[in-house]
């Protein structure tokens, strides 16, 4: 988790905007940051490779997750004395089904620049200033949006590394056949063929600082 202080911002709360996205044509609402902080949270999941003879299997990596963005902003009607509300159900709205796209809106979170794209995964409002007559005029707003990212936008900008490519790989302390199977193809369980390529008889045994040959996956 990334805890990113906003120590730069000017003396009391700035303004944010939320932009929709999508759908288009949608009027972008109005915040306040406030506290002068944000949090970036995101997690990679791995899976342990078994591997008999091991203490500590290696682990492959599966996949990501979507990054997640935490903060808490105001929403204030104080100078126009509106009943703020009229703003927070635009935010409720934001959880809702969106008819043109059929899911909840994409937003952007606008603040000396973009912050984040994403939907809003889960909002809590809390009504904290109101009027003589009881109208709330000031919410304080705990928001968490979730990254949205297209698939064709993650595939262009993840690199790869073919395993139709001859490689070759210098053996390091700790390396095992496996290990390096899984380096060059994803996949721990294509050893063998390292193995039978340079005439390796026990695969527990490589030596570190020896080259190895790593050749191409036949289709």
């Amino acid at each position: 988790m990334i805890e990113i202080p906003l120590a730069s911002a000017k003396q009391g709360p700035k303004k944010a905007v939320l932009q929709v996205v999508r759908p288009t044509g949608v009027p972008p609402i109005e915040l306040l940051f406030n506290p002068t902080e944000y949090q970036l949270q995101k997690t990679n999941n791995f899976a342990e490779i078994a591997i008999p003879g091991l203490e500590t299997p290696p682990l492959q990596y599966v996949r990501g997750s979507a990054q997640k963005l935490t903060t808490e902003l105001l929403v204030d009607t104080t100078d126009t004395l509106e009943d703020v509300r009229d703003r927070t159900d635009l935010l409720q709205g934001l959880m809702k089904i969106d008819g043109e796209i059929h899911a909840p809106p994409i937003v952007r979170l606008v603040w000396d620049g973009d912050v984040f794209l994403g939907v809003v995964e889960s909002l809590n409002i809390t009504f904290v200033l109101f009027s003589p007559d009881g109208v709330p005029l000031r919410a304080r707003l705990n928001l968490v949006l979730i990254e949205y990212r297209t698939v064709e936008d993650q595939v262009a900008e993840t690199p790869r590394h073919s395993p139709d490519v001859d490689k070759l790989h210098v053996v390091r302390r700790g390396d095992s056949l496996a290990t390096i199977a899984n380096l060059a193809y994803n996949d721990p369980t294509q050893w063998r063929a390292i193995a039978a390529n340079n005439g390796i008889q026990d695969p527990r045994r490589v030596t570190p600082g020896v080259s190895l040959q790593i050749p191409r996956l036949r289709s």
